[in-house]
């Protein structure tokens, strides 16, 4: 069967009919009657299934039925022109070789409705699925967007260490990374852990964001991203939270408030357009099945001007709905931390369009953040998105070292652990600035899926690290 080379799916549906193929998947369906049976084949390249038609009379009957929903198979024959409806071309099968089996009653993924909570008791089959298929390779190419927007801009992509001594959100709800004996913790003679025996010689953990040392490149190369895993053991269970996750964050010598703005509205309209682009069978697949306003809402933030606005008119906007009669779960005032409800609201029935919030105060944001003149607000900004609420968190890096050393004492932090970063506010320091893009959060809003556990393959959360 492999004197021909295998063609893809995705490649076989765009072929003219009369050519002899050979294609290999694992079996969605099989129909059929006593004379003929029809086997929907697919390979993952696409969202679409290629049929193949198989003559009963000429084929092995013990061969036919072990061909079952979830085996995997190769099949060989001619390409025609299909007769029934939803394709152009199937195949004509003349030769079939089963590679793996599949028992059809144990097989979890038969044909019928199958629950989001239950895919993700078996995440390692779930993938499988149209849905999951159209999901994974949506992020694959949002991840390859990502990549081409920056290089093409003349950023330096760069990997910044998962293990690390800083807390960059100084939240302090880091994974601990340690090779001591947990039955036998060492300990100095004040009874305290002896990190000196650790690994490392000191206390480390899994990052929480590469920011820090992403400054540290941009304030040599210019503009750097970096693209990788980040973790936060945050107890949440919420739809919007998980305990690893990729972030996008690029960081930008030179760059104020404005500039930084101008990039995160033009980035996320790029990925947006080139998922629609690209990637349009499998949006449109998930916007019939699941949320039929995904496409018009993905276009909608194409064509749209982002509104800027600050904290302080975004909480008289929250403030005046409150007294109009519209019923919040979470308080609102000014100084509090905006929840997903609040956001929405903003988004999604004041302005009907995203938003860019800028200023807010600085109690409530990050000490590297940039202070502004009143010494209440910091030059933070955050991109609000429908159906997400926060999608990008940024801001102007604070340049000065006086103010940036005042906060971290004032957010009690270790500034030892630190002083590699105030060198570069000692050492030719400059404006700069930079945002952080979550590629979840991103995914939910490209897919229009509820939860974030359904855009990334094997989600970590609390008391779950299966797979």
């Amino acid at each position: 069967m492999e004197d021909i080379q295998r063609t893809k799916v995705k490649d076989l549906l765009k072929m003219a009919p009369g050519a002899d193929v050979l294609a290999k998947g694992w079996v969605r369906t099989k129909r059929g009657n006593k004379d003929i049976a029809f086997v929907a084949l697919n390979d993952g390249s696409t969202i679409n299934n290629i049929q193949i038609v198989v003559d009963k009379a000429s084929t092995d009957a013990a061969l036919l039925a072990r061909v079952t929903t979830g085996a995997c198979i190769a099949v060989r024959g001619k390409l025609v022109e299909s007769i029934g409806s939803g394709q152009a071309v199937e195949i004509q099968a003349s030769g079939l070789e089963v590679y793996g089996d599949c028992d059809p009653v144990r097989y979890p993924l038969q044909k019928k409705d199958t629950t989001f909570e239950f895919l993700r008791t078996i995440a390692h089959l779930r993938p499988r699925t149209n849905t999951f298929g159209a999901i994974f390779r949506l992020r694959s190419q949002m991840a390859f967007a990502i990549h081409e927007y920056f290089h093409s801009r003349g950023f330096v992509y760069l990997n910044t260490p998962l293990i690390t001594a800083a807390d960059a959100e100084g939240a302090g709800e880091m994974f601990q990374v340690t090779t001591l004996d947990l039955e036998n913790v060492p300990r100095d003679k004040k009874g305290r852990i002896d990190y000196s025996r650790d690994f490392f010689g000191r206390q480390t953990s899994l990052t929480v964001s590469g920011q820090l040392e992403g400054e540290l490149g941009a304030t040599a190369v210019g503009e750097i991203y970096t693209f990788g895993p980040t973790f936060r053991a945050e107890n949440s269970n919420t739809p919007r939270h998980l305990a690893e996750f990729w972030m996008i964050e690029p960081e930008m010598a030179f760059y104020d408030i404005h500039d930084n703005m101008r990039l995160a509205e033009d980035f996320i309209k790029h990925l947006v357009k080139y998922a629609l682009d690209n990637c349009y069978d499998d949006i449109k697949f998930l916007n019939d099945r699941y949320d039929n306003e995904l496409i018009a809402r993905l276009q909608g933030v194409i064509d749209t001007e982002f509104k800027v606005l600050t904290y302080t008119e975004g909480i008289e906007i929250l403030e005046k709905a409150v007294a109009d009669g519209h019923k919040f779960e979470y308080p609102v005032s000014w100084g509090t931390d905006l929840q997903s409800e609040h956001e929405r609201y903003l988004v999604e029935h004041h302005f009907g369009r995203p938003v860019i919030m800028t200023d807010y105060p600085k109690d409530i944001k990050a000490f590297y953040m940039k202070q502004n003149e009143d010494g209440r607000t910091v030059r933070g900004m955050d991109v609000l998105f429908p159906k997400i609420g926060e999608i990008i968190g940024g801001s102007e890096r604070e340049a000065s070292l006086e103010k940036i050393e005042a906060r971290i004492d004032e957010l009690g932090m270790s500034r030892r652990t630190l002083e590699w970063y105030l060198d570069t506010r000692r050492f030719g320091t400059c404006p700069h600035s930079g945002f952080g893009l979550g590629f979840e959060r991103l995914l939910l809003f490209i897919t229009g899926m509820s939860n974030i556990r359904d855009v990334i393959p094997f989600p970590r959360t609390p008391k779950n690290a299966e797979f």
